[in-house]
């Protein structure tokens, strides 16, 4: 039975990265949408945003294209959206999927839940922007997002990502836990994602706490990229 995907997109992307993963879901017969949110479009002003601004844009989209039944998917930050609309309009969704993502508990921002030295980082780039954003530096996204692919991929795809708001790292969300929405959920896992490892690693703690089993697929923390089919095809047996 045909699907409607709506697909959310990590810190530093628009919808235009789920381009290769969309057009095999549709190929397989099902409807993918791509929000890009707000401050991540080419030339928005991301000072002001704060993390409810991309929440409201979900649940506001959702609600303009009048959207039912949906499947709902968030990419690394993007579970912090997904969580949060999953909240305000659960009758609308039929499924979340979180892929190598945060899945968010007790108010805890972003920056509480990657390694120290990477927060410091974060908000020392967000000080020096001027504008409270991060602009990712390429040898931290070449080494530790995008591994797998070659140099002068990660070079292009690097050229097209947007400063991120600092505001959507410094929030978090005061709602109950994911699994109280009584929603079916799954968790996908990159098995070369490094971009968080150690004690503080995608698996087991995110899938942990949706008390499921991470559903494994091939790639970096950039499969959307590298491994956009194999990618599609977890999303559809999640």
């Amino acid at each position: 039975m045909p699907e409607t995907f709506v697909l959310i997109p990590g810190a530093w992307h628009g919808g235009w990265a789920w381009r290769p993963v969309a057009q095999r879901l549709r190929a397989a017969g099902h409807r993918a949408i791509a929000f890009t949110l707000p401050g991540l479009t080419d030339g928005d002003d991301p000072r002001e945003l704060r993390l409810s601004d991309a929440v409201d844009y979900v649940v506001a989209e959702l609600r303009r294209r009048d959207l039912h039944d949906v499947t709902l998917v968030g990419h690394s930050w993007g579970g912090y959206p997904i969580s949060g609309a999953a909240h305000q309009v659960p009758e609308r969704i039929r499924k979340l999927i979180y892929w190598s993502a945060f899945v968010p508990v007790d108010g805890r921002p972003l920056l509480e839940e990657i390694p120290e030295d990477h927060a410091e980082l974060f908000a020392q780039l967000a000080e020096a922007s001027g504008t409270n954003s991060i602009t990712l530096p390429f040898e931290v996204w070449q080494h530790g997002f995008i591994q797998d692919a070659k140099e002068p991929v990660q070079r292009l795809l690097h050229s097209l990502l947007v400063p991120q708001p600092m505001g959507y790292f410094a929030d978090g969300l005061d709602i109950p836990p994911v699994p109280s929405l009584g929603l079916p959920v799954s968790y996908v896992y990159s098995t070369e994602d490094i971009a968080l490892s150690g004690e503080l690693a995608w698996t087991p703690r995110f899938p942990d706490r949706l008390g499921v089993t991470a559903l494994e697929t091939p790639g970096s923390h950039e499969s959307c990229f590298t491994r956009p089919v194999e990618l599609a095809d977890a999303l559809l047996k999640a």
